[in-house]
């Protein structure tokens, strides 16, 4: 989940170029009605969102049952930040910018390197 249009495409891409099916979305509560994201091997949000952010994103999938990992992306980094996104559920958090591959390893790792679904 990314709220920049470009981010957000180079991520499919990115996702799609290593197996994964990949649905994005620009904003959270997009992602939170679509059903068909509880079934997803894994999130990568970005922390400042429009409406809200990525860690309460992942608070609501969690209290929904979903259980997958989660990689947080931030282009506002601190250890509080950090700290607060890992007690919330989150594997990792990355900093923008980054190397896309840093990314696309990290979710690989996270998911067995190449489940079929990723969400953005």
């Amino acid at each position: 989940m990314e709220d920049d249009a470009g981010v957000r495409r180079s991520l499919q891409l990115l996702f799609r170029a290593r197996g994964f099916e990949v649905r994005a979305y620009a904003a959270g509560a997009a992602l939170i009605a679509d059903p068909t994201t509880r079934n997803a091997c894994c999130l990568v949000a970005d922390y400042r969102l429009e409406e809200t952010d990525g860690i309460e994103v992942l608070s609501r999938l969690r209290e929904d049952g979903w259980s997958g990992p989660a990689v947080l992306i931030t282009a506002f980094p601190s250890a509080d930040l950090t700290e607060r996104a890992l007690a919330h559920g989150f594997s990792q958090v990355l900093e923008k910018p980054f190397r896309e591959h840093a990314l696309g390893d990290v979710v690989a790792r996270l998911t067995g390197a190449g489940e079929p679904s990723a969400l953005s």
